[in-house]
């Protein structure tokens, strides 16, 4: 059998994925994106799962971007559903990047409350770019139970997912200043000033929303 040229850079950038070298998995990855072969897609997608620099990852994400939707999606979604965190973590962001729709249907509750920060983090980012036109206040509802998480970098990103949804967010922001625990309180405040003023800066907002949150008492802030 022959093997063309074409198959013989596959096979050679399929490989060099694998070097223990990040610059060489960064060029194969370049490769696999400048050259476009639908064969290695499941390949690629394998390796987002596993690989351990950033900079990669993001190169690997772009080539599948370069791919035909119809060969990349069934795989991605298949990875949402992996026991692997950075293989679920890393499809949600490819599916955000490629923004196609049909990926919708993937983002389910369970990915967008996941017990891992990356993964979920992920998730909100990809449902606010997937959302169909009618679902942004069912899924701002669902984004305001993650309120009060995680660290400064885990609140910024849902807040910056809520305040991409509009205005449908003030009914669940409001709801959630209500709420017993002042953490969820005060990110509440935070996000609901980030809509108001984009660039008033998310700690000025944070520390603006622990003040108001100890001066009311519970859950008055906001009457």
């Amino acid at each position: 059998m022959t093997v063309t040229r074409q198959d013989a850079d596959g096979m050679r950038a399929v490989r060099g994925l694998e070097d223990g070298r990040a610059s060489v998995r960064l060029r194969a990855a370049l490769e696999v994106g400048t050259a476009p072969d639908p064969r290695l897609v499941d390949q690629v997608v394998e390796r987002c799962a596993v690989e351990p620099e950033f900079f990669v990852r993001d190169m690997l994400t772009w080539a599948l971007t370069r791919h035909p939707v119809a060969v990349t999606l069934p795989a991605l979604l298949r990875e949402t559903r992996s026991e692997r965190a950075q293989a679920r973590s890393q499809a949600l962001h490819t599916l955000s990047k490629i923004g196609d729709r049909r990926g919708w249907p993937a983002i389910t509750r369970t990915l967008l409350c996941d017990g891992d920060d990356e993964v979920a983090r992920s998730a909100w980012r990809a449902a606010v770019v997937l959302v169909p036109e009618g679902e942004e206040s069912a899924l701002a509802t669902v984004l305001a139970t993650q309120l009060g998480r995680g660290g400064r970098e885990t609140q910024l990103s849902l807040s910056r997912a809520l305040a991409a949804l509009g205005e449908v967010i003030v009914p669940a922001l409001r709801a959630a200043t209500m709420a017993p625990d002042p953490r969820v309180r005060t990110h509440a405040l935070a996000t609901e000033r980030l809509l108001r003023d984009p660039d008033a800066g998310f700690e000025h907002a944070v520390e603006e929303a622990k003040r108001v949150v100890a001066l009311a008492g519970p859950g008055q802030e906001g009457r």
